[in-house]
């Protein structure tokens, strides 16, 4: 029998050999156990020593941890392997101590893998029975309850798990065969944790009823899956007719083609929309929110639906999607001088780019006064008649209501017999009279950027591949 599972494990590294050929570098997770252990083992035995690269994280979360680190470091040796040992730190007052945990891990592994680099990582096939009944009992819909991916991209390298397919015990009898050495860390007993109760009472008693669980729940992740890929291309055909685009800050859609949608198209384009763009989608409670209160609010109402990730707003016909966290920095007044991008302190960035077109006119060296509405400012915009308020004037340019306290007002300090700086500029929505020229020497066009993070680069999804 033994030689038939290893037959199995060895199978499973040679069936994603043409891949793990054309990578640049190959790593492995290493934790010291029985499952990191034999997946570095094969994966040796398979690509070669050289081929490969061990990764060991010292979590610091155990008196131990030293001391697996140093074991793991003795095995990598004894196989002739590399190994990098990284040690983070974990905040252990938080609810979840495990997704801490695994956060500091992940962040390695973006910083470590570099383009063409693949990291194997040994989930198996009860790690995925087990993660598709921990997130059922969160609540969990087809994308959750799709489990551990295959394969996904990390940092600017990618992931794989090749054991996934196999059940825990066919990797215990490769380590006994091998007569493998391993960490058996006490804190995997401890049933405080939901994922070791599972593992330690509800998957044991399920197995008594059901021996091949763990395959059936495989299957079911599976369906669940295709379910989600379904869910994601309709909402992709939904977002296309809705004319998502993206705004000065995060993005937006048509209201009207969203009402239009019956409930559930309405639900599933918005958790895609805010998905492929914020960290942190939201949960079933923020979506409701939006169709309950954001759709059918007065027109002269001003509805804001937040969660951790990101905000849902409505201005001018339009759902804006913005970025979580955006607004917690105020900005301050500050001193500018343009032939340098100058970042307030909300993280917006201000510049100034000389142009040959009709743009500001300043004087070489000069510094100007950056300030945001206290009330009462008043201008008069190039190629108009008249002063008028910037209040009235911002929403005369239809610049959105979040964004109008911290629209920067670019001054100039007083001039010889002046009393009071003279107001300029508006953000890049407009020059003031008297102050804008037709080209020339020391002619700028002014430029006001968001925060990197609002500009909403897609997130690169999860591939899953079988």
């Amino acid at each position: 029998m033994s030689e038939g599972v290893t037959s199995r494990v060895l199978q499973q590294l040679q069936g994603h050999l043409p891949t793990l050929e054309q990578a640049r570098r190959i790593y492995v997770g290493y934790s010291g156990g029985l499952d990191s252990h034999v997946l570095l083992h094969a994966a040796a035995a398979i690509l070669g020593a050289e081929r490969v690269a061990a990764l060991h994280i010292n979590h610091q979360l155990s008196e131990q941890a030293c001391a697996w680190a140093e074991h793991c470091g003795q095995v990598c040796q004894a196989l002739g392997i590399d190994v990098q040992t990284h040690i983070v730190d974990v905040c252990q007052q938080v609810s979840s101590v495990e997704n801490t945990a695994r956060e500091a891990r992940y962040q390695v592994f973006e910083r470590i893998l570099g383009d063409g680099d693949i990291l194997l990582l040994a989930h198996h096939q009860n790690d995925q029975a087990e993660t598709v009944l921990y997130r059922l009992l969160r609540n969990s819909g087809p994308r959750g309850l799709a489990g551990i991916p295959f394969t996904r991209a990390v940092g600017q390298g990618s992931l794989l798990r090749p054991l996934l397919q196999l059940p825990r015990s066919e990797l215990e009898c490769y380590a006994r065969e091998y007569q493998l050495n391993w960490i058996d860390d006490p804190s995997n007993s401890d049933l405080i944790h939901d994922r070791n109760y599972l593992r330690h009472q509800v998957a044991p008693a399920l197995s008594q009823r059901w021996p091949d669980y763990a395959v059936r729940i495989a299957a079911s992740a599976s369906l669940c899956q295709q379910a989600d890929e379904l869910s994601k291309d309709l909402a992709e055909i939904d977002l296309s007719e809705l004319g998502d685009q993206q705004e000065r800050l995060g993005r937006s859609i048509e209201l009207s083609g969203l009402a239009a949608l019956s409930t559930l198209r309405k639900a599933n384009v918005l958790r895609h929309w805010a998905s492929s763009y914020c960290q942190s989608p939201p949960g079933y409670h923020s979506i409701m929110a939006v169709l309950d209160s954001v759709l059918s609010a007065g027109k002269d109402r001003k509805p804001l639906v937040t969660w951790p990730g990101g905000e849902w707003r409505r201005f001018k016909g339009r759902l804006f999607l913005l970025p979580g966290g955006w607004s917690e920095q105020a900005p301050e007044p500050c001193d500018w001088q343009p032939e340098s991008p100058l970042t307030l302190s909300d993280g917006s960035v201000l510049r100034a780019t000389l142009t040959k077109d009709r743009g500001l006119k300043l004087l070489p060296g000069e510094q100007l006064r950056v300030k945001f509405r206290s009330g009462g400012e008043r201008c008069q915009p190039a190629g108009r008649r008249g002063s008028r308020s910037v209040k009235k004037l911002l929403q005369e340019y239809q610049l959105e209501p979040w964004l109008r306290d911290r629209v920067p007002l670019i001054y100039k300090y007083p001039a010889d017999g002046q009393k009071e700086e003279q107001l300029v500029a508006v953000g890049d929505l407009w020059l003031c009279h008297d102050f804008t020229v037709a080209g020339g020497d020391c002619v700028y066009r002014l430029r006001w950027d968001q925060p990197p993070q609002a500009s909403f680069e897609p997130i690169v999804e999860e591939a899953i591949t079988r």
